[in-house]
């Protein structure tokens, strides 16, 4: 069997299947190898939805990122014809009155379609939601909800379509590069490859551990509550994320009963990737952190639990991303530390990581995700 390639992709979930979907279709020989069988329950892409927003506080280069991701988003669903992107807009709201001037800012110099709200204009709209006075709210009518392990299915039956290789149940067990590729050993064979991506979210560390890449596993959690109105159903009720204080929660409206979604962005609990994850309820603050801010702000939504999920975040020191080629192998590339607010990018990225595979360069700017900015 021949088992050399010109790319071989380590962790094919979002990011990896994105850019293997994309180098696949240039008619490149392309491996893809994964621990688990994808889209699965052990990494980032897990718990059924995320939000898609392009108003970002930070503009450059997150806000053209998210804008090319809408469009191969699309793209991707008019190719599969998989309903996986719903349009129905993501409200900001920030207790501070000035909380939302960056992302203003960042809508208004992209063209972003937005709408400024105060508390009252908010609370009219939309009557399951209680703030006080001072509050602001931004509308953005053309985001929306991103079902993540659909998208991720798709890009994996088109990169197969495409005659890519995805090995599953495969964990990679140690990597050796070479001056002109890189041989990549699992249990029962070694692959060899011109070029790499590694791709591998919470086990990049590991694979890439003569690095020290400051990256951060953390273990998240999310909850779906029974609400007592249908006031938060989709697709009346949008998306949305509250900034109060330091703290940043996320959301999505009730779709077909099963319940509104919450997560908190800001807090968890350090993993080790190796070990078992522990199930959602093991720590008490795991409800009750979302329950007391839906209480407080969605009062009408703060029902019974109906289920709780973990999943993992994989930070950086400052939330941005890690996308470089190896400072000692540049034909190896690097992609990780999404920080829990990558999935949205994961069809512009992988179109980018692609074209770093292939051309040796990326269309965008990527200079803020330099492993350099650490040293």
């Amino acid at each position: 069997m021949n088992n050399h390639y010109d790319v071989i992709i380590i962790g094919a979930g979002s990011f990896g299947m994105a850019t293997g979907y994309f180098v696949a279709r240039q008619g490149i020989r392309t491996l893809l190898i994964d621990s688990y069988n994808p889209p699965h329950g052990y990494g980032s892409h897990h718990g059924e939805t995320r939000l898609f927003r392009q108003a970002y506080t930070i503009d450059e280069p997150y806000t053209p990122l998210a804008i090319r991701a809408g469009v191969l988003w699309d793209e991707l669903m008019q190719e599969t014809l998989v309903p996986f992107f719903h349009r129905i807009g993501v409200v900001n709201v920030s207790i501070s009155p000035s909380g939302l001037d960056a992302k203003i800012n960042t809508a208004s110099r992209f063209h972003v379609p937005v709408e400024l709200l105060d508390a009252v204009q908010l609370q009219t709209r939309w009557s399951g939601i209680s703030v006080p006075e001072g509050a602001v709210a931004l509308f953005e009518p053309t985001a929306g909800i991103l079902y993540c392990e659909q998208a991720i299915s798709a890009y994996r039956d088109l990169l197969l379509q495409h005659g890519a290789i995805l090995k599953t149940q495969t964990p990679v067990e140690r990597l050796e590069p070479h001056t002109d590729g890189v041989s990549v050993y699992t249990k029962d064979a070694c692959y060899t490859g011109e070029r790499l991506l590694i791709s591998a979210g919470a086990w990049t560390g590991n694979l890439l551990h003569s690095l020290s890449l400051p990256v951060s596993p953390i273990r998240k959690t999310v909850a779906w509550f029974k609400p007592n109105s249908n006031v938060y159903r989709a697709p009346d009720f949008p998306g949305f994320t509250f900034t109060v204080g330091e703290s940043d929660y996320y959301g999505f409206p009730d779709f077909d009963g099963k319940g509104l979604k919450i997560g908190r962005h800001d807090t968890g609990h350090p993993i080790n990737p190796q070990e078992p994850l522990l199930p959602f309820g093991r720590y008490s603050e795991d409800e009750a952190d979302v329950r007391d801010f839906l209480e407080t702000f969605m009062p009408q939504a703060a029902g019974q639990l109906n289920e709780g999920k973990t999943c993992i975040y994989t930070m950086t020191p400052d939330e941005d991303f890690i996308i470089d080629t190896h400072p000692e192998h540049p034909h190896i590339v690097i992609a990780a530390g999404f920080s829990g607010h990558g999935f949205k990018f994961a069809s512009a990225l992988g179109e980018e990581l692609s074209s770093i595979l292939v051309q040796g360069k990326s269309n965008l700017d990527l200079s803020r995700f330099s492993l350099g900015r650490f040293e």
